[in-house]
């Protein structure tokens, strides 16, 4: 089987992206690893550091490998956005296939400098995890928005430029770059999220080279996924629109079946709605 590296810089020179799928549930896993299976694609598992605790670091590694072990699909985890540099060693010594070091809001140098660190730690660590950075502020949380959250990098003078990229990039080491080029964590309740600035994601991608990742996929447009597919990004994170599907599917389980106590028959819609959902995407990312 692949290597993660080895998928995403495929996924790079074909011009597609990867599914990156947060899940806080054994369900969402179950769906995620499902849709894999359903489009036989490569799919990337997601979990924050509060997802992370729940589960149990040691023991979702263990779940995961597991099942990659098992069905021989590239099924892949990553420590998604974590916040201090003890936090990215945890999940490196744990196994996770990738880790993204969030300093998005800190500033330019201190970014750089623990960035840096998480990957002197990675490339000791006796095994290929890859390493990404992040470099302007989308938002933080997967949830339902009024509004646009004050400081989201969104317009063309505040989104990340291509000298802080470049420079980002080359002192840190990292092997994957998540810019703000108009996207958002979170959807907004009255409509699509702001549009994405495709050009912005090429003169970034040609500058620094190596794979771009999209935050907050959730609540873009297809044609906006796909314009920014084709100028270089090659992950995608989807997280709010799975939570969403996961929790009205679960509602309308409860309300259908009042008197149903066995979780795994009023669970089965919900895994069903949220592969679906991963499905979906999958296939629009991967050009299918």
């Amino acid at each position: 089987m692949k290597t993660l590296r080895e998928a995403v810089q495929e996924a790079q020179q074909q011009k597609r992206a990867i599914g990156h799928f947060n899940v806080a549930s054994v369900e969402m896993i179950q769906a995620v690893v499902g849709a894999g299976k359903d489009t036989e694609l490569p799919v990337i598992v997601g979990v924050s550091e509060g997802e992370r605790d729940v589960f149990g670091t040691t023991a979702l590694v263990a779940l995961l490998h597991t099942i990659r072990e098992k069905t021989g699909r590239e099924i892949y985890l990553n420590a998604d956005h974590t916040y201090s540099v003890e936090r990215v060693k945890e999940a490196i010594d744990a196994g996770f296939d990738s880790v993204i070091f969030d300093g998005a809001e800190l500033s330019f140098e201190e970014n750089i400098v623990k960035t840096k660190e998480c990957v002197a730690y990675a490339r000791a660590s006796g095994r290929d995890v890859l390493v990404e950075g992040e470099l302007g502020f989308i938002g933080i949380g997967s949830k339902m928005l009024d509004a646009l959250p004050e400081g989201v990098a969104v317009t063309d003078e505040t989104m990340t430029t291509v000298a802080d990229a470049l420079r980002f990039v080359q002192e840190t080491g990292v092997d994957m770059l998540a810019p703000a080029v108009g996207n958002v964590h979170g959807m907004l309740k009255g409509g699509h999220n702001p549009q994405l600035n495709p050009e912005r994601v090429a003169e970034i991608a040609q500058a620094v080279e190596i794979p771009l990742v999209l935050h907050g996929g959730s609540g873009i447009t297809d044609e906006d996924f796909t314009a920014a597919i084709s100028k270089g990004i090659s992950i995608v994170h989807i997280s709010t629109e799975l939570r969403v599907a996961y929790r009205q599917s679960l509602q309308l389980s409860l309300q259908e079946s009042p008197e149903e106590l066995a979780p795994y028959k009023f669970m089965k819609p919900v895994i069903s709605a949220v592969r679906d959902v991963a499905v979906r995407r999958l296939k629009l990312f991967a050009g299918l």
